[in-house]
């Protein structure tokens, strides 16, 4: 495929401007693609028959801690207290863990929940990654890479299988972080930017807010003005046409946005849902309100077609006040579970990929913070845990362990390449295969790297 970069005029760029009043955000300042062809977006054929159709990436920021939330260690908890091999003393888990559903998977009481979907969860707790900083581990986590720019993991999905819906765009993300990668997390880099993810509100934002503020008028105009503007911004489009084909990708872009008008506050609208759905996300509930009307909105989204789609949370970072744990736990136990229980009974977990994963996990020791102990774990890359469900991935399976204390991975290693490799396998796309060249060579998400993790697979 051949990159292009669009040649427009400052007095187009103006009629662009006013017509992207139409849906805000989401039309052009997120979607209009000036380096896209026609036909970018539209379905296409899979490297090999897929098992999954979509993913749902629910990003846990800052690092949860697994041992006191999915890998049990029971050594560990004897040993509470005891020097460790860095700076700090070994730290007891805070909560008990226990053995759910048929396969007896290991879950903290932190997730009552998403225990009762114990049998539905691929639990990988021999997770590695390349570094144990947040500037570094994000970016690798969503790209694949870190010292340069490269495409997130939604535009490679995007790039590669297109999308179902011509509604709506194939690639959303749902308030991300604005810090350590920021955009280029959920952007496309070299791909053509009809790849980029369209931008639900901020990390911190509610997202009702979020959800309104996207859609809404920038500029104050009317709904028939604003068709007016992006009427004639077309027609100049269609002018333009003849003189350069570099303006196809553009009045698709236009064309996507004025089609979105209706079907995103479609999507978006929760009330279409019933009171039984809204309280088994726990919509409405003070705790987890805000993260269940995202984990709904993502499960209406993959409903109505959409590839790739990424929620996001905060807060996991746990240098000290791990005693809040739980409580941060309760923010997103019963919406993730809800969101495993809605997608099986609609006979979608089978066809969607649904990853949660941390940029790392945490340390085995209490943190030392200004030569004083406290109440915390320092960041762990070497040895941490992640989870997916569905997709074609085996429910109630545990792949991988870290040594009895928990310091690093022992067995069953799986470092982020291996995941995104793995995650393309899901989708039918072979990741030596899914290559763009650009700048002269050829360029895939895993770089170099990355072999399929075959044991997890159904």
């Amino acid at each position: 495929m051949k990159h292009e970069t669009a040649n427009t005029q400052l007095s187009r760029r103006q009629w662009l401007k006013a017509a992207s009043c139409s849906v805000g955000g989401l039309a052009l300042t997120e979607l209009v693609a000036q380096t896209s062809q026609a036909g970018l977006l539209s379905p296409r054929i899979a490297h090999f028959p897929p098992k999954a159709k979509r993913v749902i990436f629910l990003f846990i920021n800052g690092g949860p801690s697994q041992f006191e939330s999915f890998d049990f260690k029971p050594e560990l908890k004897a040993n509470g207290g005891k020097k460790g091999q860095n700076k700090g003393k070994l730290l007891a888990p805070l909560y008990d863990f226990a053995q759910h559903g048929e396969s007896g998977m290991w879950i903290s009481e932190a997730f009552p929940h998403l225990a009762k979907q114990a049998d539905e969860l691929c639990m990988l707790n021999g997770m590695t990654g390349p570094s144990r900083a947040h500037p570094i581990a994000i970016p690798m986590l969503h790209t694949g890479e870190f010292k340069f720019q490269r495409p997130s993991m939604g535009a490679w999905v995007l790039y590669g299988l297109g999308t179902e819906n011509q509604n709506l765009p194939g690639f959303f993300t749902i308030k991300p972080t604005r810090t350590f990668g920021g955009p280029a997390n959920y952007g496309s880099a070299f791909l053509p930017s009809t790849f980029q993810a369209t931008r639900l509100g901020w990390s911190g934002q509610s997202i009702q807010t979020a959800s309104i503020s996207n859609l809404q008028s920038q500029h104050g105009l009317a709904a028939n003005p604003e068709r007016t503007a992006l009427a004639l911004a077309q027609k100049m489009n269609e002018e333009l046409l003849g003189q350069t084909a570099d303006v196809r990708g553009v009045i698709d872009s236009l064309n996507l946005s004025e089609q979105m008008r209706d079907a995103v506050p479609e999507v978006m609208d929760l009330s279409r849902e019933s009171k039984a759905t809204l309280d088994m996300y726990g919509v409405d509930e003070k705790s987890t309100d805000d993260f269940a009307r995202q984990c709904l909105l993502a499960r209406r989204l993959s409903e109505a077609g959409v590839r790739f789609v990424e929620v996001s949370t905060t807060g996991w970072d746990h240098h000290s006040g791990l005693d809040k744990f739980k409580s941060k736990a309760e923010t997103i136990d019963k919406p993730i579970a809800a969101l495993l229980a809605d997608l099986k009974q609609r006979g979608l977990l089978d066809e969607t990929l649904v990853l949660w994963s941390g940029e790392f996990g945490r340390q085995p020791e209490t943190q030392i913070l200004s030569g004083k102990e406290t109440l915390g774990r320092d960041h762990n890359s070497t040895g941490y845990t992640a989870w997916l469900a569905g997709g074609g991935t085996k429910g109630g399976l545990t792949h991988g362990a870290t040594d009895a204390l928990g310091y690093k991975t022992v067995e069953g290693e799986v470092h982020l390449h291996d995941l995104h490799a793995t995650m393309l396998h899901l989708l039918g796309l072979d990741h030596k295969k899914l290559v763009y060249r650009f700048g002269g060579r050829d360029f895939r998400l895993t770089n170099i790297y990355g072999k399929v993790v075959q044991e997890i697979i159904a």
